[in-house]
């Protein structure tokens, strides 16, 4: 889980465009962040089981 102070330094705008550091809306995790839904893959995971992401679902093979 990210710091408040790692939080509050991401949300100010970088110097340069590449330094941008996108975060989970709901955990504050910086990797493995999916830009569609704004959510980690721990979190998506955890909502799309949950049925609470509209249009996802679990596939089935």
């Amino acid at each position: 889980m990210a710091t408040e102070n790692q939080i509050a330094k991401s949300r100010k705008k970088p110097k340069f465009t590449t330094r941008i550091v996108r975060r989970c809306w709901r955990c504050g995790r910086q990797r493995s962040f999916m830009r569609v839904f704004g959510l980690c893959r721990i979190c998506f995971r955890e909502l799309a089981n949950r049925g609470e992401i509209p249009g996802v679902r679990k596939s089935s093979w």
